[in-house]
């Protein structure tokens, strides 16, 4: 892999620009890299007519309920202007959606509750127990590192970060 540095002093924010022969593997890990650490470290929560910059770090979960969605923090709880899909989107690599409703910082989770009948649940740093849907809980395991697969993917990666050095 070649990497170019350019300067250029007419530019407003940085750009950058990604050259391979294919599609690959490489170069979606690379792409989500980047994009993760340009994801804004804010949310705007909106409550009493004021808006507020609540830090994504501090968020515990997101949700949606009536066609509105709601911003939980260890104390509050804001309204959103944005639709889950949209922040799910923006904050794929911290969040994850545990059910139809519901994303999750995946920072905050501190356990999970398996249940002999019905769908397990998962435990928040705030005491906050939210149900996960079976559709969604293979990839909450991958996520959190439960997962065969992660395991692979995780080699692959290392294996590919010592090729590189």
């Amino acid at each position: 892999m070649k990497i170019h540095l350019h300067i250029e002093s007419d530019l407003q924010q940085i750009e950058v620009h990604i050259h391979a022969p294919e599609y690959n593997e490489t170069v979606e890990q690379l792409m989500k890299k980047l994009k993760q650490q340009s994801v804004s470290d804010h949310i705007a929560g909106y409550k009493d007519s004021n808006i507020h910059l609540l830090q994504v770090h501090e968020v515990f979960s997101i949700y949606s309920d009536n066609g509105k969605v709601y911003i939980q923090t260890d104390d509050e709880e804001f309204e959103a202007k944005n639709k889950l899909y949209e922040l799910e989107q923006r904050l794929e690599q911290q969040f994850i959606r545990i059910n139809k409703a519901t994303l999750v910082n995946l920072k905050k989770i501190t356990s999970i509750q398996s249940k002999v009948l019905g769908n397990p649940q998962i435990v928040l740093a705030n005491d906050a127990t939210i149900p996960v849907s079976r559709n969604y809980f293979k990839a909450l395991k991958e996520a959190l590192g439960l997962g065969g697969t992660l395991r692979w993917k995780t080699f692959l990666l290392v294996l590919w970060s010592a090729c590189l050095s």
